[in-house]
């Protein structure tokens, strides 16, 4: 993916004390417009590159906006591109989705969409616009004139209510074509499926499996081999880490961060990444697997 002439970065803070802390060095770090949602991994100009996403809300509490969020990985400095969709006149509008979940394939970028399916974007698509259009795709008033948006290419209807997803790896770090979708319920009947993702535009997402892990407040979900990972928030304490095979998940001792959200996995660093979503307590964690006790194939 190359991003157009004239992108501005801006710096995050990385610290690392067991595990690898990014931090937001603004106002993101405590605002309660924006809250992070989603993570993966992917890559940019050769360098590891995570991608975070976002949604905006009003004091209502209703969906206004959302965007993905580029943090270069050797430079730990970031980057925004607004989530649009173009309305029956050709018009962007912000897509107002809570972005729950990501899935990042080359150019193709999938967004949970919670009870509307999976949205595509391409990335290869990335359009500058500017003046009140760039205001209205981030649902802001401030001033700055300028913005990137990624306009929406598909809808993939899915069986579930589509609160997350994440990617699926093989034992020899082979990344699939598939992704487990789940549900966030406050009970423990949360479902998580597997599908194989459509190669061409006519295809669908097809279901491969589906099973129910038993766990309430499931945020987010990977697989790599025959391990499962599993996240689980409470509220303002700790979140929770599940892995292991799909019928014999068992929780770990170390901690995801506070209103932990979506998972990815970073096998070329050997890191479990998640992220926290509550204001002032925000963090981009990299969790080494050494510390999960987690070996190379991808066992306990």
């Amino acid at each position: 993916m190359l991003w157009p002439f004239g992108s501005i970065w801006r710096p995050m803070r990385r610290t690392s004390r067991g595990t690898v802390d990014l931090r937001w060095v603004t106002a993101r770090s405590w605002t309660t417009k924006w809250y992070p949602q989603g993570i993966d991994l992917g890559e940019r100009d050769g360098r590891r590159t995570l991608a975070v996403s976002w949604f905006r809300q009003d004091r209502a509490r209703r969906h206004l906006a959302s965007r993905v969020t580029f943090i270069d990985l050797e430079r730990s400095r970031r980057f925004d591109v607004a989530l649009a969709i173009e309305d029956p006149v050709g018009e962007l509008v912000p897509a107002q989705i809570h972005a729950g979940g990501l899935a990042w394939f080359e150019d193709r970028l999938f967004v949970a969409a919670t009870g509307q399916g999976i949205w595509e974007f391409d990335l290869a698509d990335l359009r500058r616009v500017t003046g009140p259009d760039a205001r209205r795709l981030r649902a802001a008033r401030w001033p700055r004139s300028r913005a990137l948006a990624v306009v929406r290419s598909r809808v993939h209807p899915v069986p579930l209510r589509c609160s997350f997803l994440g990617r699926v790896i093989d034992v020899e770090g082979e990344s699939l074509p598939r992704v487990l979708i789940g549900e966030y319920l406050a009970d423990d009947r949360g479902r998580i499926g597997e599908f194989s993702i459509p190669q061409d535009s006519d295809g669908r997402f097809e279901e491969t499996a589906r099973f129910v892990p038993g766990i309430r407040h499931m945020q987010g979900a990977v697989r790599w081999g025959e391990e499962y990972f599993v996240s689980q928030s409470d509220g303002l304490r700790d979140g929770a880490l599940w892995h292991g095979r799909r019928d014999d998940l068992a929780r770990s001792p170390i901690p995801l961060p506070v209103g932990c959200e979506d998972l990815a996995l970073d096998l070329e660093e050997n890191l479990l990444w998640s992220l926290g979503e509550h204001p002032w307590r925000r963090v981009v964690r990299g969790i080494p697997f050494s510390l999960l006790g987690i070996g190379t194939a991808g066992r306990t």
